[in-house]
């Protein structure tokens, strides 16, 4: 026979259910200020950040974008090439993806509103100041701006937010800074895949980096496989080059491309090795990195690739010789997409 609690009972289940409860919020309340401390630990010894003027392609310094926790975390910032650690200063404006090169900007941004994000690209002239803007489909993931400065590239997500899984789509743009013409999505160009004409619903195109205002390379995904193509924007067509190549970084004397490689025995979400392949013979050359790199990283000369990963600011910079020697070695704490003059 099933007896129903009495009012004492009742009033016990109350108060353990509410003992519960506290304990609930108050593991949720301690873990919510332990977050809190660790930013505030983060302020305390991170890099130093004041506001300033910052000048795209200022001799002696880098441009980046800040990830130091506090007022101005994401806005783009410089530092003096001499001393990467030291002082930073903030320019003011936030980017969530950016890239310079020979005075030009492109800044990828959310534009916070009401009905919630919307993104656009904001192409920027050497003293931050807006030339021009485009509205974006999607969630901002790449940006490029060629060496003379003349033509930006963006990638952003359609849907899906990472590469590492099959199930995303992306839309890559090509603008022209003076003339403000646009192609707004490289899968029209004509993609030449085996010296053929290919065509698949399936095409995704991302990562562009520039050799000059006409020609590019970028990544292709079809078919369950990815390739490095080279693009042409008189011709509007991709050519396959190589195989399993992603986010492509063209070196500054235009003969080798920093990418990242898909790797067989390592883990389905980090599986991504930096790797540089020679354009001449198509001879690939891992570099002394071994952990998973998702970045399309930059060449800070010839020799030196500079490269994100996650770190206790969400991004620190590291740096590893190009030609296979040497070992990764950190260069810049808290700090994303740098940008060197003259540089790819």
């Amino acid at each position: 026979m099933i007896h129903l609690p009495n009012r004492t009972a009742r009033l016990l289940v109350l108060c353990v259910a509410v003992l519960l409860l506290g304990g609930v919020v108050a593991g949720v309340t301690l873990r919510a200020a332990d977050r809190a401390a660790e930013k505030d630990r983060a302020r305390a010894d991170g890099p130093s950040v004041r506001s300033g003027e910052v000048t795209l392609g200022a001799a002696g310094r880098t441009v980046f974008r800040n990830m130091a926790w506090g007022p101005h975390r994401d806005e783009i910032a410089s530092v003096a090439d001499t001393d990467p650690t030291g002082p930073r200063t903030a320019s003011g404006v936030r980017c969530l993806r950016f890239h310079s090169a020979a005075g030009t900007g492109i800044c990828l941004q959310a534009v916070r509103g009401r009905l919630g994000d919307r993104y656009r690209a904001v192409v920027l002239d050497e003293h931050l100041r807006e030339l021009r803007h485009y509205d974006l489909a999607g969630i901002p993931t790449r940006a490029r701006v060629s060496p003379d400065g003349r033509t930006v590239a963006w990638t952003v997500f359609v849907s899906g937010d990472s590469y590492a899984g099959t199930a995303f789509s992306t839309r890559t743009s090509v603008a022209d800074v003076r003339g403000g013409t646009l192609d707004a999505d490289l899968e029209a160009y004509t993609l030449m895949l085996d010296g053929r004409p290919h065509r698949a619903a399936d095409v995704n195109v991302w990562g562009v980096t520039f050799a000059d205002d006409r020609r590019f390379y970028a990544t292709v995904a079809t078919g369950g496989q990815t390739y490095l193509v080279r693009g042409d924007r008189t011709d509007r067509t991709l050519t396959a080059l190589h195989a399993n190549v992603e986010c492509p970084s063209l070196s500054p004397d235009g003969t080798r491309i920093a990418y990242k490689k898909r790797v067989e025995g390592v883990s389905s979400d980090a599986p991504w090795r930096l790797y540089v392949l020679d354009l001449r013979t198509l001879r690939e050359t891992a570099t002394a990195e071994r952990r998973n790199v998702d970045d399309q990283a930059v060449w800070q000369d010839d020799r030196t690739l500079v490269y994100s990963l996650p770190g206790d600011y969400g991004s620190d910079l590291w740096t590893v010789p190009a030609d296979g020697s040497g070992r990764a070695a950190l260069v810049m704490k808290a700090a994303l997409a740098p940008a060197y003059a003259g540089r790819h």
